[in-house]
């Protein structure tokens, strides 16, 4: 077989190491889509004529540049263990650099890497391994048992969860789509992954991860299999549940089991929540070809995202072909406040600028439902419209100026007015915010979700926030 340009870049764009090049001043020239996948980049452009320092992945960048001048020079470098910055975590990776001749020349340099982090910190704690597929498991599914035959098990499993690793679980869907088996592809997004890292620490996070896969294994042994995609994100492959009312159920029955999401995990004395967000397509039926299955089921794992998290979203070709992941993507912070500020001028009283702001809420922040609690403590709509409900005992609940509640079992323990009057229209998660300037209250924003209990997010409760000082100023300025 000839060699040719095409069949080397996709020989590259499908190795699982990350693999790039770079050029005699150690810029960035190329990498391949693992590169890219490990980052998080759409895009090599973002690199392209940088060097690592330039991209701010090493608190210490001396010794790598170093170590890359030394090749540059006419060494070659061999699986050297060093740490990288993705995504604001500290990763463990092993890489291997030579030089790039040309005409007998340096020219450049080609380099690879792969994430060791799980197995380090396996090691540095002393936890073993989870295994969740044994070589008798695997030889049930045609694609496992012909690989078994060249590869070994420890190869074919994540190091740290024990379900199937990420380059395996796409392989063996891509076999599935050659053999025309159906199969629906799902995707697990753990929810606030980050903060429980950073407030619980790695280890705690390492068990989260291990317990959901474990879990997810389990739920699915007999007509599936389980994969890590990377990070926080698992992938599943179901080969029972194909048609809508199927999928609807195995989810369902996922997130209300109270096994495997949507419960406590009780770690080194910690309560931690567990949630997540999924999404699915299914081959043949949405989609034929790998690439747009993959592209719907990332179109409902955002679209998830946007309705609150804490949810699954069964793709339907209506409804989700055309959805574009990048205009579902949230405007900043700021943004957001500003175009907040020029909706709310151009009304005169607060339920005015209330009514104006509530395109951004439905729209930006997903927020389904909102009601103003005045000083009387009785619920109104936006409209003005008084819903006949006394609610004052929502005082009760704010012993600050935002209150946070995915299920409602602290409205109803502490509240139970505020409580009944949620439960009757089928409200299961609220962000209750204080409308006050100072030491003066003059009532209450609440935004509810029905049919979906929303995990809230920093920016959507700093937006509310942001909205009720506006009211509260327009209170004041009304003489209210």
């Amino acid at each position: 077989m000839k060699m040719n340009e095409s069949l080397f870049d996709n020989i590259i764009d499908t190795a699982q190491d990350c693999i790039f090049w770079k050029d005699k001043e150690r810029r960035f020239v190329g990498v391949n889509q693992a590169f890219l996948d490990f980052y998080g980049f759409e895009s090599a452009e973002i690199l392209i004529g940088k060097n690592d320092e330039e991209m701010g992945w090493h608190s210490d960048p001396e010794p790598y540049k170093q170590d890359e001048l030394r090749v540059l020079a006419g060494e070659s470098t061999y699986k050297v263990l060093g740490k990288c910055m993705v995504h604001d975590e500290e990763r463990d990776i092993i890489a291997s650099k030579r030089p790039i001749y040309r005409g007998g020349e340096i020219v450049g340099l080609v380099g690879s890497f792969i994430d060791v982090t799980d197995v380090m910190r396996r090691e540095r704690e002393g936890s073993s391994a989870q295994v969740m597929y044994t070589v008798k498991k695997l030889r049930r599914f045609p694609y496992f048992d012909k690989l078994l035959d060249e590869v070994h098990l420890d190869e074919i499993l994540d190091h740290l969860t024990g379900v199937i690793s990420r380059g395996y679980i796409f392989d063996y869907a891509k076999s599935l789509i050659s053999s025309r088996t159906p199969f629906t592809f799902c995707i697990v997004d753990l929810d606030n992954f980050k903060f429980i890292n950073d407030n619980y620490g790695h280890h705690t996070g390492d068990v989260v991860l291990m317990d959901v896969s474990r879990e997810l294994a389990l739920y699915t042994d007999g007509y599936g299999l389980v994969g890590r995609f990377g990070g926080d994100e698992l992938l599943v492959i179901n080969l029972r549940d194909t048609d809508y009312e199927a999928k609807e159920k195995f989810f369902k029955k996922m997130y209300e089991g109270k096994k495997i999401l949507r419960k406590n995990i009780r770690i080194d004395g910690n309560d931690v929540f567990v949630t997540g967000t999924s999404g699915c397509a299914t081959y043949p039926d949405d989609a034929r070809e790998y690439d747009d299955l993959f592209s719907y089921i990332d179109k409902t794992l955002y679209q998830g995202k946007n309705r609150g998290r804490n949810c699954y979203t069964v793709y339907v070709e209506e409804e989700h072909k055309h959805l574009d992941v990048k205009s579902m993507a949230r405007r900043g912070l700021y943004s957001c406040m500003n175009i907040l500020s020029e909706a709310c001028e151009a009304a005169e009283d607060p339920l005015e600028r209330l009514n104006a702001a509530l395109p951004l809420l439905e729209e930006e922040l997903s927020i389904s439902h909102v009601y103003y609690v005045e000083r009387d403590g009785k619920m109104r709509s936006p409209s003005g419209e008084l819903l006949a409900e006394d609610v004052s005992d929502v005082d009760a609940l704010m012993m600050e100026d935002i209150f946070l509640d995915s299920v409602l079992d602290t409205v109803e323990k502490t509240s139970p007015c505020l409580y009944e009057a949620l439960h009757r229209r089928g409200v299961q998660a609220v962000m209750i915010v204080r409308v006050a300037l100072g030491s003066e209250t003059f009532g209450y924003l609440i935004c509810a979700e029905k049919h979906n209990q929303r995990l809230w997010q920093e920016n959507e409760c700093g937006i509310v926030y942001y909205l009720t000082k506006i009211l509260a100023v327009s209170l004041i300025s009304a003489g209210e």
